[in-house]
């Protein structure tokens, strides 16, 4: 791997991934796959995020945080601190690599709490500023299992979840798997990162605009996936 803030030159591989042959699938079919894939999994596996904001229906501390109780939405955080390191007790890691820009928005100011969490559960993360990708753009959200496997992960106009594509074109993939891991290489600890940019921010503010959309996810059942 390479030394942490070391630049590593990379054509852009992520381009061939919106071409790339795979099988499309819904919020559960997705989530059903991923769940086999990763109990299934024997190495660690690569998570990279990009957007800025998404939307997380389904976890009550991110429901919290739309509500305006940022001190409950970042206990019911804390609380997760036991079951994540459990559940990665259990199951292959992942490891994540989360763009960033600044300022910091106010999901990614909830999502940061979050990840300081699993990393210390067991998740590591690390924290690339945008500018350093900003030749790879546009950069899908992907989940990488193997050289042979990864999801493209699918989202609507919010940033909510519409499910995902399964990729086994080892070409596309593979490539993919050896860029994240080598801008991971690169990037920051995210409880480094949290402590000092997050952690001092007063309450994120959130709209009205913001909290618009919420009524379309009513219907959403799915659990908090990692």
């Amino acid at each position: 791997m390479t030394e942490q803030g070391t630049p590593v030159r990379l054509t852009n591989p992520f381009a061939a991934v919106a071409g790339a042959g795979g099988e499309v699938m819904d919020v559960p079919e997705y989530q059903a796959g991923f769940e086999r894939d990763h109990e299934a999994c024997t190495e660690p596996m690569w998570k990279l995020e990009r957007a800025q904001t998404f939307y997380e229906p389904d976890v009550a501390s991110w429901r919290a945080m739309m509500d305006g109780e940022w001190e409950r939405s970042l206990a019911l955080i804390h609380a997760m601190a036991g079951p994540l390191t459990d559940y990665f007790h259990r199951r292959q890691p992942v490891r994540r690599l989360r763009v960033t820009e600044l300022p910091i928005t106010p999901y990614l100011q909830w999502e940061m709490h979050i990840l300081a969490v699993r990393a210390t559960a067991g998740s590591p993360c690390r924290v690339l500023p945008a500018e350093r990708v900003a030749d790879l753009e546009p950069l899908p959200e992907l989940v990488i299992f193997s050289p042979a496997l990864m999801y493209e992960v699918l989202y609507d106009e919010y940033g909510g979840g519409s499910g995902g594509r399964r990729i086994t074109d080892r070409d596309v993939v593979e490539p993919c798997l050896d860029a994240v891991t080598a801008l991971f290489g690169e990037g920051e600890d995210v409880r480094d990162f949290h402590e000092r940019e997050v952690v001092p921010l007063p309450p994120p503010v959130i709209t009205d605009g913001m909290r618009a959309a919420l009524p379309a996810y009513a219907h959403r059942t799915e659990e908090f996936r990692v």
